[in-house]
């Protein structure tokens, strides 16, 4: 599997907080199944203000110490961007590292993690998600289902979908370890056929460790490999394969 979202760079967000640290998670992805991950730290303003250059150096000494370690995981960089007023300064300085370079073969668009605050929607997010579309943008929404008010009105992320966003749901949400709430919202979701990626949002290994397999043998069981396909692998592979940017 290709992870999409987790946090394993050391010591620039909440994830690992060191590269002792960062190697154990690898190494706990590695036994996940996942053979590939695309490093998503913070970019929050204010709070996890990383850039590009301080991710591509954290990844490529992440990436050494693999090497040296024998884990047989390949990894490469992009972040988490949190919503904020900042998100139109960061794209048009090309501040923000891309998931993928192309959203798929007819599609050019780059690809974006796009997080939003835990406990509601930013009113006026849906005008800030429509002139990422017009730069050519395609936003992925980070775990939808574990947000408060989404919780409550799944409905609301309905104009999003219609614009043209993508949704990442948590592996250990779609099992329930986030608990009952979000497990409900991941598997409304699923239920619509929205378009989207299951990955793990690990940060470490006690509460937030991977749980890619798990996950992925509920989803077999529920809804047939069909789905397995669509959430695991179809938009994952394309995008490792077409590079960040």
């Amino acid at each position: 599997m290709i992870d999409c979202h987790c946090h394993i760079l050391p010591g620039i967000d909440d994830g690992p907080a060191d590269m002792a640290q960062a190697l154990a998670l690898c190494a706990a992805l590695v036994a996940d199944g996942v053979t590939a991950a695309i490093a998503t730290p913070h970019l929050h303003a204010g709070r996890w203000d990383n850039t590009p250059e301080v991710i591509a150096r954290v990844c490529e000494q992440l990436r050494l110490q693999l090497e040296v370690n024998n884990i047989p995981l390949q990894i490469r960089a992009a972040a988490e961007v949190r919503i904020s007023d900042e998100l139109l300064n960061w794209v048009e300085h090309n501040a923000v590292p891309f998931l993928s370079a192309k959203l798929s073969a007819e599609n050019p668009s780059r690809v974006m993690l796009l997080e939003f605050p835990h406990g509601q929607m930013i009113p006026g997010s849906i005008n800030l998600v429509h002139w990422l579309v017009r730069q050519n943008i395609c936003p992925v929404i980070a775990h939808p289902e574990r947000n408060k008010q989404l919780q409550k009105e799944l409905t609301l992320l309905t104009p999003f979908i219609d614009a043209g966003c993508l949704v990442q749901l948590t592996a250990a949400s779609v099992i329930g370890e986030f608990g009952a709430a979000a497990h409900i919202a991941a598997g409304k979701i699923l239920e619509l056929g929205w378009p989207g990626i299951i990955a793990s949002d690990a940060h470490n290994l006690t509460g937030r460790a991977p749980r890619m397999s798990a996950a992925k043998a509920y989803v077999a069981e529920r809804w047939g490999e069909q789905t397995v396909s669509r959430w695991f692998s179809d938009w994952q592979n394309f995008w490792w394969h077409s590079g960040s940017c």
